[in-house]
């Protein structure tokens, strides 16, 4: 306890607060999690965002809502980790480099492996800290010191057990069949890392001449160039038009290769002309009906996007140059029908940003069926884990059961090289698609297997791929806590609790999580996945780097400070899962909604520091306590009964996920209940002589701004830490962030109670509002009349009588059952609450005459604008011709005019 009652400075600053306040709780290690404390665990770990990136708006709202969640468990008693990471980002780091060296004049082929890597390790050392350190500026809660990365030794020790274990198991293996293949990262990327983009294309029509010189077939593509390697027209068996030609050949144009025709159920008769050309190494759906039909598969593309030998004269040509090309010499020879504009899907590479293409292809593939199965089979027996909103269940399920075996090679050089080594030497010293090769956790380990089998004199190469970033990022929660060894924090922290997350990843990497961790520990990695909306633009569209509409959150942070931001993004959630608008006005880079939070922060501050000023002779306890309840006056138990019920709504919301709720209810709670009512209804006895219900008023005004300070935390950790420190005077040795939060007194939430006062609180306002319209001088004291056949409402009006005279300037009030008939006579304005009659006479207050004549100047200025504005609007000539934002002004402003009419007629009335 202190005598000395402390002060806050004149205006609150956001930028020295939040870096002084983040700064403490590092060098303090406040959120350094130890599994050795009691409290139930309450464990997230981070979405890594790519080691390359820098933080938008997306980050920002995620790890908002991760925060609130972690904090608010951490102060309800649980012992809480937030782990904090970042991913390698094969593409994304390879495309960089690659593009650094292009304006060099040099390829990594140049630099070698060795060196690529050399290169790229320092600049994950230089630069690729720039979003962990951004994630800083929000404050975010993680235990700094369990940091991880994708390519640690200890995770990529998981990574190596991981696949070995797999391969073992029969669920990895090298193969031959379709990816989708990037030619301008020139690697092999998942269906997950592919954007399916609607484009106007065309449908060009060919005739392929039967081989016996009886007529010719006819088919269509949107890819001409494929036709080059194609190996069979494919007709529907029961399609009686081409019945008797299947099994007869056709000689392909320009290949003069001879094709057959062939049946098969997957042809639709009904589409097009019902021929399909097959091209096995270039298409999926004809890759599995050439292996159905044991066709030949001619690859004609190469790696880079242009074509091969297999092309014959169009060797060497860019794939679309190749495509007119192939459709000019179709034309040449007579073989083109007709051209077709055609609106169609073509598949994008996310990272390559250009068209994918179908490749056959050698790769590393995961059999997912097994692993989807032990996922499915938690979610349906066990509901496990549980998704909210819970409308993504379905979406997560489906999605399950129509997976494909999962590519996880890339042919990249920066990530997790796949540990499978090749007896080279059997095969001309070169890696082909036939080499035999071993896999283990080490070139040791490998060269050991391999002289097993192939003798001492063996040469092993190791694959030069790398696995697909989303495999190390599948072990994630659980390699990050030690996995595969038996660690403390694997077994306090594992499973973790809550995933946040977004709902475009739900197929890149929930599933993928709970895949792997179903397999290797037998257990979901998480037992709730909370999908969060997207932040939109101020347009309401998504935000993207191809629409170049992002919002740069840490210019906001630095115009508006970082709790703004973060309540503003809480705030604005209204349900679980719903997206939310950023109001944003590109020109100024101001944003109206962020700055109402600033306010809002503004409104917190002044509020205490009017509390701290007005302690004079009060103690302050470390620990603020409540006045016994006998001594409690009756706006004190209103207040106390306000807070208990927002601190009861606060802990269910959040339990609930209902974040922005929760916000808004404390925004409320603060700005209306506690700053706009109580400190008003409390400053008489503040100055007044009774030294007991000033002392009263005085600890209520510090218990309700403690707790409510500790409400309010987990949204707006740093102004909340900054005054809670003011008000307690806690030292190095205490913060507001590990302080335990508010438990709801239920014996003191008093419904009954808080009804009455919105009974005062609304008498009040209308008295306000009359006089306002009566245009009584704000100093002005006034007589009212308040009037209800109500016993109780007379009686709540009697009990708060002293609140009504202070907060709306009545030196006279009279409480009645009569009805207005006794004042009918006099001049007055009324108004009323519920069945309250309000009335306030206006003789010896206002000078009714010349009120009345300014009412009619005015109302007389603004008919004239009326008719002046309706003459314009009634004009074709100014409708037609006048720009269509003058016109909306003008309308606009009719609209206002004719209200504001409205009202003036309305107060005359009243006089």
């Amino acid at each position: 306890m202190t005598a000395t009652i402390p002060n806050l400075p004149s205006q609150y600053d956001p930028v020295t607060t939040e870096a002084k306040w983040q700064q403490y709780w590092e060098a303090h290690q406040v959120f350094k999690a130890d599994p050795s404390r009691p409290g139930e665990p309450y464990c997230v770990v981070i979405p890594p965002p790519n080691v390359t990136g820098s933080l938008h708006m997306g980050h920002a709202f995620e790890s908002a809502l991760i925060d609130v969640l972690v904090r608010y468990h951490r102060m309800i008693g649980r012992n809480t980790l937030w782990l904090p990471g970042t991913d390698h980002a094969s593409i994304a780091v390879h495309t960089m480099l690659e593009k650094q060296l292009k304006t060099e004049g040099k390829t990594r082929e140049d630099l070698g492996r060795e060196q690529f890597l050399l290169r790229a390790q320092e600049w994950k050392a230089n630069s690729g800290g720039t979003i962990v350190n951004q994630l800083r500026r929000l404050g975010v809660s993680v235990d700094w010191s369990r940091e991880r990365f994708t390519l640690d030794e200890g995770l990529s020790k998981a990574v190596l057990l991981a696949f070995n274990q797999l391969y073992e198991e029969g669920l990895i293996y090298r193969g031959k069949y379709m990816v989708n293949w990037c030619p301008a990262t020139q690697s092999a990327v998942s269906d997950l890392e592919v954007d399916n983009q609607e484009v106007n294309g065309h449908l060009w029509h060919f005739r392929y001449p039967l081989t016996d010189g009886s007529g010719y077939v006819e088919v269509a593509t949107t890819r001409p160039e494929t036709m080059l390697g194609d190996t069979a027209v494919a007709v529907n068996p029961n399609d009686d038009r081409y019945k008797t030609l299947i099994g007869k050949t056709l000689t392909l144009p320009i290949m003069n290769r001879e094709i057959p025709i062939i049946a098969d159920e997957y042809v639709d008769a009904s589409f097009g002309t019902g021929c399909v050309k097959v091209t096995p190494a270039h298409d999926p759906n004809d890759f599995e009906m050439g292996k159905r039909h044991n066709l030949p598969m001619i690859t004609i593309m190469n790696k880079n996007g242009t074509l091969n030998e297999n092309a014959g004269e169009f060797q060497g040509q860019d794939r679309f140059v190749a495509r007119k090309n192939v459709v000019a010499k179709l034309e040449a020879l007579g073989c083109l029908v007709r051209v077709e504009d055609y609106k169609h899907t073509v598949p994008y590479s996310d990272r390559g940003k250009v068209p994918v293409e179908p490749l056959l292809s050698t790769q590393w593939f995961v059999k997912i069926e097994p692993l989807a199965t032990r996922a499915l089979d938690f979610l349906d027996q066990q509901q496990s884990p549980l998704f909210v909103p819970e409308r993504w269940t379905k979406v997560y399920r489906d999605w399950l059961v129509s997976l494909r075996d999962w590519c996880i090679s890339r042919q990249l050089w920066w990530g997790h090289q796949i540990p499978a080594w090749y007896a080279v030497d059997q095969t001309g010293g070169e890696i082909t698609d036939d080499t035999p090769f071993v896999v283990a956790q080490n070139e040791a380990e490998a060269r050991e297997k391999a002289i097993a089998q192939f003798g001492e004199a063996v040469q092993l190469q190791q694959d030069p791929d790398v696995l697909d970033t989303w495999f190390s990022s599948g072990l994630w929660p659980f390699s990050t806590m030690g996995w595969p060894e038996q660690t403390a924090d694997l077994e306090r922290y594992y499973p973790t609790t809550t995933l946040v997350t977004g709902f475009d990843i739900i197929f890149f990497w929930v599933a993928r999580m709970t895949m792997m961790a179903g397999h290797f520990t037998g257990k979901m990695p998480f037992q709730t996945v909370y999908i969060h909306g997207l932040v939109r633009d101020e347009n309401n569209k998504k935000m993207s780097k191809t629409s170049n509409n992002g919002i740069d959150p840490l210019l906001l942070i630095n115009k508006y400070g970082t709790d703004a931001l973060r309540y503003t993004l809480v705030k604005e959630v209204a349900g679980a899962g719903q997206d939310i608008r950023m109001e944003y006005n590109r020109k100024t880079d101001e944003s109206a909604t962020v700055e109402a939070s600033r306010n809002f922060t503004n409104k917190l501050w002044n509020a205490s520091r009017f509390v701290l000023m007005n302690l004079a002779g009060a103690t302050l306890a470390a620990e603020p306590t409540l006045p016994p309840v006998e001594q409690l006056e009756f706006a004190d138990r209103w207040i106390i009964s306000r807070f208990y019920q927002v601190t009861q709504q606060t802990r269910h919301q959040i339990e609930h996920f209902g974040l922005g709720e929760a916000a808004k209810g404390l925004y409320e709670f603060i700005w209306g209940d506690f700053c706009d009512w109580y400190i008003e209804l409390v400053k008489s006895r503040l100055q007044g002589s009774d030294s007991q219900s000033k002392q009263v008023a005085q600890q209520t005004l510090v218990f309700v701004l403690e707790g409510t300070l500790k409400l309010l935390h987990p949204f707006m950790p740093h102004i909340t830490e900054e005054i809670w420190h003011t008000i307690t005077q806690a030292g190095d040795d205490r913060c507001l962030a590990v302080a335990a939060y508010p438990e709801v007194n239920s014996s003191l939430i008093d419904p009954d109670l808080e009804h009455q006062f919105n009974l005062l609180f609304e008498t009040i306002r209308t008295i306000r509002n009359l006089r306002a319209e009566a245009e009584i001088k704000p100093g002005v004291k006034i007589q009212a009349i308040l009037q209800s056949e109500s016993d109780r409402e007379r009686q709540i009006l009697n009990a708060g009588q002293t609140y009504i005279c202070d907060l709306a300037k009545v030196e006279t009030l009279t409480i009645s059952a009569e009805t207005s008939e006794t004042t009918e006579s006099s001049q007055m304005v009324a108004g009323v609450v519920g069945t309250v009659q309000v009335l306030i006479p206006l003789a010896g207050v206002v000078d009714l005459e010349a009120l009345r004549t300014k009412l009619e100047r005015d109302l007389k200025k603004i008919e004239a604008e009326v008719t002046s504005l309706s003459a314009r609007l009634n004009n074709p000539n100014f409708v037609n011709k006048a720009p269509a934002d003058v016109v909306q002004t003008a309308q606009a402003t009719l609209a206002e005019a004719k209200k504001q009419a409205e009202i003036l007629e309305a107060r005359l009335a009243k006089l």
